[in-house]
């Protein structure tokens, strides 16, 4: 499987960028501001009088992420040159905000994953924990890294792979391992484990292919192969391969349904068996 550090490509239009998606947001942002005064001054400080779409995420990012020791200011300016250095990044988050859109029912619209979105922030952490790992900060990444597991209970470690249009839906309880991959349109539920068998050393986490959904406290240990297009029901443990276009469900896990070609489980976010 392929390393998506860049835009993977393989899926429709996945990671490319979306002209209106922002001027969007602000419109929804302008009028949620009039409806409800009390938010009035966190959609103006967060959204409307940033310069950019980079500055917006980066002022919502350090807003949810400061503390005495990591100030306001500093994470803002990390997260800002991250996102203006690698354009590829943008595109990234831009895919994320609207897999939560199509994917959660529950979702009105960009914005409400932008200001409210707990795994889409802890998301957006790592793709900035990430690129400064990438550039060899790696004390700092870790030190983002922690703070983002500290305040969204979702701990992705700096060094994993994660492509584009990815939902983390809920958040809480994903932990993500140093040598895992993740493919472009990927939803994974609250409480899965992406990790390893023990201590082994190298590489040691599992890698999911695209499309793929896991369900929610699933647990995939070791240098395993989760095949595209395949679902992993809520409470398994999935310790070997698993076919492309296919359903595993148990402990340990079995293979229980063979899908159509068609079948895109991320998108349908269907946990039934």
């Amino acid at each position: 499987m392929g390393a998506p550090d860049r835009p993977a490509g393989v899926a429709p239009a996945a990671c490319e960028r979306d002209a209106g998606l922002w001027q969007d947001i602000d419109q929804a942002a302008a009028q949620l501001a009039r409806a409800e005064p009390v938010l009035a001054l966190r959609l103006h400080e967060s959204v409307l009088t940033q310069p950019s779409p980079a500055a917006k995420l980066a002022a919502i990012l350090a807003r949810q992420l400061a503390c005495h020791d990591l100030p306001y200011t500093a994470i803002h300016a990390l997260a800002l040159q991250a996102l203006e250095a690698a354009p590829h990044v943008l595109r990234q988050v831009e895919a994320d905000l609207r897999a939560v859109r199509m994917r959660d029912p529950a979702c009105p619209d960009e914005l409400h994953v932008l200001l409210n979105g707990k795994g889409f922030h802890a998301l957006q952490t790592y793709r900035v924990a990430h690129a400064l790992y990438l550039r060899g900060r790696r004390a700092l990444a870790h030190a983002l890294a922690s703070r983002s597991s500290l305040v969204f209970a979702v701990d992705i470690h700096p060094a994993a792979r994660i492509g584009c249009g990815v939902m983390l839906d809920h958040g809480s309880g994903i932990v993500i391992g140093e040598t895992a991959v993740i493919d472009d349109q990927v939803s994974i539920l609250q409480n899965v484990t992406l990790g390893g068998t023990g201590k082994e050393q190298g590489d040691r986490h599992p890698k999911i292919g695209m499309g793929v959904m896991i369900g929610a406290g699933a647990t995939v240990l070791g240098n395993i192969q989760i095949g595209a297009m395949s679902k992993i029901a809520a409470g398994s443990v999935v310790l070997r391969n698993v076919p492309a276009h296919c359903t595993v469900a148990g402990i340990p896990a079995v293979v229980v349904r063979i899908h159509a070609a068609s079948k895109f489980p991320s998108f349908e976010m269907n946990q039934m068996i």
